[in-house]
């Protein structure tokens, strides 16, 4: 910055300083042979107040100089990127990975664990870009930053044997958070619109409501 003020100084001094040595030419000049040429008489023009202009470039200056500061004053702080994820100066660290359908997988391929009643009442979907800040402290805040493209259908809800459920729909059978179905209080048989990625398979689907009978 100081550098640029330097610079800036000199030029504006380097244009101004012979400002006041400024003459006009003679109006006649004489030859050798002692005959006079008659010069064209000039237009009248407006006298350049050299001294305004001066102080104007360097108002000019000083508000590029304001808008600089305020520039750098709110940069972001330098972060350390670790690969996998990336570490502020605040301490806290930053992970982007892709939502499985129950967790959040990272570029390393480590899974972390979201909470179902977050992913349930977020109606992620399997494929979605979620953004991990992990605190100080240690905890675990997700956001959804990248939702695919979805398509939503309509299946019936089952029960299966191990407590967990399911939605049947178009010949495949997709697996779905309970906490939702505990949400919404589906049973056994209950329609269910459920959403899902427009293009590509999945093994999970959202729930986005329970129609009961």
């Amino acid at each position: 910055m100081n550098s640029i003020n330097d610079l800036l100084n000199q030029k504006a001094d380097d244009l101004f300083m012979n400002t006041d040595d400024i003459v006009t030419d003679n109006m006649n000049t004489v030859n050798d042979d002692n005959t006079t040429d008659v010069k064209e008489e000039p237009k009248t023009e407006e006298p350049v107040d050299w001294q305004a202009l001066k102080t104007t470039i360097y108002q000019i200056k000083d508000q590029l100089d304001s808008v600089l500061r305020l520039i750098n004053k709110n940069l972001p702080t330098s972060n350390k990127n670790t690969g996998d994820k990336i570490v502020l100066d605040s301490g806290e660290a930053i992970i982007e990975g892709v939502f499985n359908g129950e967790k959040m997988v990272g570029p390393d391929g480590k899974e972390y664990s979201i909470p179902p009643n977050y992913a349930s009442k977020s109606k992620l979907v399997e494929g979605d870009i979620m953004k991990l800040t992990i605190t100080k402290n240690g905890s675990f805040i997700f956001k959804q930053i990248g939702p695919i493209a979805r398509k939503q259908i309509v299946g019936e809800l089952v029960a299966n044997a191990d407590e967990t459920w399911a939605v049947l729909a178009n010949g495949k059978t997709y697996k779905v958070l309970t906490a939702s179905i505990t949400f919404y209080k589906g049973q056994s048989g209950n329609e269910v619109a459920i959403l899902l990625p427009e293009e590509g398979e999945s093994d999970w689907a959202a729930v986005d409501n329970v129609i009961k009978k």
